[in-house]
């Protein structure tokens, strides 16, 4: 059974988010720097649509005071670009990190830590919308430029290698997604500490990866950890929450412990659309995971009804 791959991005994001070089004091922020600090508090407890209009007020002030071109600019772009991607509102979110992307590369040269920063988020977006072509050379660039501007042990280098790594995993090339993983999370652990939810995400990709080379243990230890780690820090309620419910109930079909899998799927479809709506692709996902379970129980009528649900999503979200 196929789990849905989780994207570093929605956890792990916001790390990126927080590294607005030349970030003023709270002393002397603007509108704009208060805006879009609060953005980044809420966009860290998985608020996307309350983080939004925050964002999008925050770059029309940058775009009004200093043009749309300017170095200024870049970061709010990369930001509003960022909510965009992980309310699946792929379509939205590409020319936004295009845009920061060209400004980030005029102004601050080719190989500088932010165009690696965007780099990757333009790369993942590609990973969730099934374009590996275009995304590999994005997020291998993004790394190779971490690597020598920050360093091979940074944390900001994660979020490239985990999607770089969920590349791999979507296209089947789980040895090569492994080590990447791994790499990520120690590189974060030892950063930020065992008990940090920015390690969440990577801990979903590599069990993810872990279940797919029948690695069944070692997969449900890490998805029971990214559970705990995310309740403690945000609640019950919270997307990385959701995405390990359906990766453990993957998990648990494969085991043949039917009971424990649907209960899980059920819950991760009741977080996904409480805390992402009901028209997002991460809850389009799961719900063609439990439409999978539920055939390969002989349950069709149950199956078609929540396939069809699946599909109604993935019109709306599919670009044209």
């Amino acid at each position: 059974m196929k789990a849905l791959k989780a994207s570093i991005c929605v956890a792990v994001t916001a790390l990126a988010l927080s590294l607005s070089f030349g970030a003023p004091s709270h002393a002397e922020e603007d509108e704009a720097g208060t805006l879009t600090r609060q953005m980044k508090q809420l966009y860290r407890a998985g608020k996307y649509m309350e983080a939004l209009p925050l964002a999008q007020k925050s770059l029309a002030l940058r775009e009004k005071e200093f043009g749309p071109d300017d170095a200024h600019v870049a970061m709010p772009l990369n930001d509003l670009g960022t909510i965009h991607y992980n309310l699946g509102q792929y379509a939205v979110a590409e020319p936004l990190y295009k845009r920061a992307l060209a400004i980030r590369e005029k102004t601050l040269g080719p190989n500088h830590a932010e165009v690696a920063m965007v780099l990757n988020n333009l790369g993942d977006l590609y990973r969730a919308e099934e374009r590996y072509a275009e995304a590999e050379p994005l997020l291998k660039r993004s790394i190779a430029i971490s690597e020598k501007t920050v360093g091979p042990n940074d944390a900001s280098i994660v979020l490239a290698l985990s999607n770089l790594g969920a590349v791999y995993s979507n296209q089947g090339r789980y040895d090569q997604a492994i080590p990447l993983f791994k790499r990520g999370l120690a590189v974060l652990q030892k950063a930020l500490g065992p008990d940090d939810p920015e390690a969440t995400v990577m801990m979903n990709n590599l069990a993810d990866a872990y279940i797919n080379r029948h690695r069944y243990a070692d997969a449900e230890r890490l998805l029971k950890r990214s559970m705990a780690v995310t309740e403690k820090a945000f609640g019950p309620d919270h997307p990385d929450i959701a995405q390990a419910q359906n990766n453990l109930a993957a998990l648990y079909g494969r085991q043949g412990r039917n009971a424990e899998a649907e209960r899980l799927y059920k819950r991760s479809v009741a977080t996904f659309e409480k805390t992402l709506g009901p028209n997002h692709p991460d809850l389009a996902g799961v719900l063609e995971n439990l439409a999978g379970f539920y055939k390969y129980q002989g349950r069709y009528a149950d199956a078609q009804q929540v396939l069809k649900r699946s599909i109604a999503i993935r019109a709306k979200t599919r670009p044209i």
